[in-house]
């Protein structure tokens, strides 16, 4: 986990997060699990917390062949861009122009601050939320929380009625915000025209921090 370990660390300390690490060692001698063990917590080696300007939370991993690599809405480059992606490009592309990325791997977004966080990290193959209540969200709540207690400002960006829940973690001199989920069954309520990337860089703007290039290639 890097330099987030000593920032979480009553967090890797509690008996629950032993207790879940014990569930996803089973879990993958049993089946695929994905992300691999070595992408679990990619997202935190990427996103150092003392750079981390913004949250974006996602719900659980995807869980097709080789779609998962630690970042929340992200594929590799070759994967074919899911629902979900593909909205967010849409939205993307109408909110600070560009073209509609190539290809799906959000590290860009990673490397510039944007910590790239599910709720929950691992899931089994074709089994959406194979692994939710199992401490994960307990975990994640933490990072959120945080998050919020030690850093002077952050822009927390909740898509959907999951991630909205996590509103009542974050102290309010942060900059939330909060719109429909991307998927296609919601992106046209709330999600498209919502703009978040460039009210994201609004906002570091008025604290005085570096905006966000969210151009892909």
């Amino acid at each position: 986990m890097g330099a987030w370990e000593p920032w979480l660390q009553d967090e890797l300390n509690q008996p629950y997060f032993g207790q879940l690490q014990a569930f996803v060692a089973q879990a993958r001698r049993q089946g695929p699990v994905f992300p691999p063990a070595d992408r679990v917590f990619r997202a935190f080696h990427l996103t150092p917390p003392q750079e981390t300007r913004v949250l974006l939370l996602g719900q659980d991993p995807y869980h097709g062949i080789g779609q998962a690599q630690g970042l929340c809405f992200s594929v590799p480059p070759a994967m074919t861009h899911p629902p979900s992606l593909r909205n967010i490009f849409k939205e993307l592309q109408a909110d600070v122009g560009g073209n509609i990325p190539g290809q799906g791997d959000l590290t860009p977004w990673a490397t510039q601050g944007v910590l790239l966080l599910n709720a929950v990290l691992t899931v089994e193959a074709h089994q959406a939320n194979s692994h939710k209540d199992q401490g994960w969200e307990q975990f994640t709540d933490g990072v959120i929380r945080c998050l919020s207690d030690r850093s002077a400002h952050t822009v927390f960006i909740l898509w959907g009625a999951y991630a909205r829940r996590k509103e009542s973690l974050i102290d309010r001199r942060h900059t939330i915000l909060t719109s429909a989920h991307p998927s296609p069954f919601s992106a046209r309520h709330g999600f498209f025209g919502s703009r978040p990337f460039s009210q994201t860089n609004a906002a570091l703007k008025a604290q005085g921090q570096r905006e966000i290039n969210w151009i892909l290639p």
